[in-house]
């Protein structure tokens, strides 16, 4: 067994394909082919199983993943790890982060970061907190910003909470609730409705919310992005919920806090044994979050 091996292996678990995989390693497929062949037979078991256009993980080739992503990675931070006992921080850095980040500005994070190391490559990300969670957990990513209601536990990462905030009701300029100092979720059910879509996170918060309360409803508009969100409710095609912060930036759109109101968690995620690079992101993000006044940071309970 060797490194290239297990870089193929990955590969075609993640593509799904011997073609792609091949494609993803710079090799041809036959080479791609033989080596996962070699594998299996070393390992004694099937680690994939072959189909006409796709190929799928046996539970096998499941256990595998786990240890080769952990060695690949390994691999990877050797000399950046090295370079770091001599104070030499270099390297790369993927950070992930939710669209509806708006605690403080990520770009001047990174800006400032690489004003101090311009030799790390930085790289971003952006998708939903499950996804990035799952991410920070195969260290595909170096840290991320998610957004999560308060029951979800967020084992096998290190985590830094940022906020606690409630969301509120975004409404049409105009919308006969606008003026209204509070709403309840109830009053929304009628309304067409804009949300993520269902099972993400984002949209979890909502419907813990709602199902709290007994209500049932319809989501009419299913989007990817807090920014869309924003757009349907502006051309009044919905009305929206969203995260305090986040809420302060659609200028020109009534908010209206509601009752019984769906809430999340801001965290910073990484990785239990984080690299050089993400340790000293750790530092600037202390940094910028004083800027922003939210306080000294610390790991959350």
């Amino acid at each position: 067994m060797n490194l290239k091996q297990l870089e193929f292996a990955v590969a075609l678990a993640e593509e799904g394909n011997f073609t792609r995989a091949a494609q993803r390693c710079n090799v041809v497929q036959s080479a791609l082919s033989h080596q996962i062949a070699r594998l299996e037979e070393e390992l004694g078991t099937r680690l994939f199983e072959r189909r006409p256009r796709q190929v799928r993980v046996t539970p096998a080739g499941e256990a595998l993943l786990g240890q080769a992503r952990l060695a690949l990675e390994a691999t990877r931070r050797i000399p950046a790890e090295v370079a770091a006992v001599s104070g030499e921080v270099r390297g790369s850095l993927t950070l992930g982060m939710i669209s509806s980040l708006d605690l403080f500005d990520i770009v001047e994070l990174l800006a400032a970061f690489h004003g101090r190391f311009p030799q790390i490559d930085i790289a971003l990300r952006q998708e939903h907190s499950e996804s990035l969670l799952e991410a920070v957990r195969q260290r595909s990513i170096d840290l991320a910003f998610v957004g999560v209601p308060p029951s979800t536990a967020l084992d096998g990462v290190e985590q830094r909470l940022l906020a606690k905030e409630e969301l509120v009701a975004v409404l049409p300029a105009g919308h006969p609730l606008a003026g209204r100092a509070r709403l309840h979720l109830e009053e929304l059910l009628a309304l067409p409705l804009v949300d993520f879509p269902a099972g993400s996170s984002a949209r979890q918060q909502t419907d813990t919310a709602f199902a709290a309360l007994g209500l049932s409803r319809r989501v009419r508009f299913e989007i990817s992005h807090i920014h869309l969100l924003e757009r349907f409710v502006r051309r009044g095609l919905a009305v929206g919920l969203a995260p305090t912060s986040t809420a302060a930036t659609f200028h020109g759109l009534p908010r209206v806090p509601v009752c019984d109101a769906p809430s999340r968690r801001v965290y910073a995620i990484w990785p239990h044994d984080p690299t050089a690079a993400t340790r000293e992101l750790l530092v600037e993000l202390e940094r910028v979050l004083a800027r922003a006044g939210l306080g000294a940071g610390r790991p959350a309970p």
